[in-house]
């Protein structure tokens, strides 16, 4: 099994749960694919993107359940990201758990 991540807000969770799929937040809608992140890329990410905002959700998104529209392609440094072309389905999620903000205002990233 091939795991990623998405870092969602607790909103975005709320209605991914509701409504059983994620099309993706705006960013991603804007570029025309989910960004997911491997699991040693998920703390530049939240550091990124995510700097300092609380009450975010890590999912672990199980990569083999989406086939092909899985794409692993250039981004920050050149590094291979997982981008879906499509909306997540609510099945491929393994796992979502909160990444609360530490003394220094840093994510605790969930064990993965």
């Amino acid at each position: 099994m091939t795991v990623a991540y998405k870092i969602l807000t607790a909103e975005q969770w709320a209605a991914f749960e509701a409504e059983g799929s994620f099309p993706g937040a705006l960013v991603d809608l804007a570029d025309g694919y989910i960004h997911l992140s491997a699991a040693d890329q998920v703390a530049g990410t939240a550091e990124k993107h995510f700097a300092g905002q609380d009450g975010l959700i890590l999912a672990a998104v199980d990569l083999d359940r989406l086939g092909d529209a899985v794409h692993w392609e250039p981004s920050r440094g050149g590094a291979l990201f997982p981008h879906v072309y499509a909306a997540l389905p609510i099945e491929a999620v393994l796992w979502a758990k909160p990444m609360p903000l530490d003394a220094k205002g840093r994510h605790r990233i969930p064990n993965l």
